[in-house]
């Protein structure tokens, strides 16, 4: 085995003589898996497998799946056959724009720490350099100070 192989990966992907964009059939996935996942579609379910076995049992002639209901069993395994690989591809999906959203989170507050330092920064040399500012009451001191000293050299 070479070092530059990824294990991770296939080797080539097969390709299949059907095309189909993927990003529509991952929208579709996504689409029945958010209708999977409701009550709505359990209560529907319920209320069909319900009319069915019902509909078997008491109508005697209408029987088109008797007892052991095979029929309906066998639309149970197609449903699930396509279902769950529908809800584990919109699964995938999500897990991936979770990790980009994770990653611009990341950046984000990376981003946001770093102005937040250096608006620290700037403060600090902010109020470094106001703490060397002479005050408005300090000058007016000064000043009458050497108005005074003035005054005094006047007289003299």
């Amino acid at each position: 085995m070479r070092r530059s192989e990824d294990l991770g990966r296939p080797r080539s992907q097969p390709k299949i003589g059907v095309q189909y964009n993927r990003s529509a059939f991952g929208q579709f996935a996504e689409n029945v898996a958010r209708v999977m996942g409701t009550a709505r579609f359990l209560i529907i379910q319920t209320i069909l497998v319900l009319l069915w076995v019902g509909a078997n049992i008491v109508f005697i002639s209408l029987q088109w799946d008797k007892y052991p209901f095979i029929l309906l069993n066998l639309m149970f395994s197609i449903q699930a056959a396509y279902a769950a690989p529908l809800i584990l591809l919109a699964h995938n999906r999500q897990e991936s724009r979770d990790r980009e959203q994770a990653q611009v989170d990341r950046n984000v507050a990376t981003r946001t720490q770093n102005d937040a330092e250096f608006l620290a920064r700037e403060i600090a040399s902010l109020q470094l350099a106001l703490a060397n500012v002479v005050t408005s009451d300090e000058l007016r001191e000064q000043l009458d100070q050497l108005s005074e000293q003035i005054a005094k050299l006047n007289k003299n």
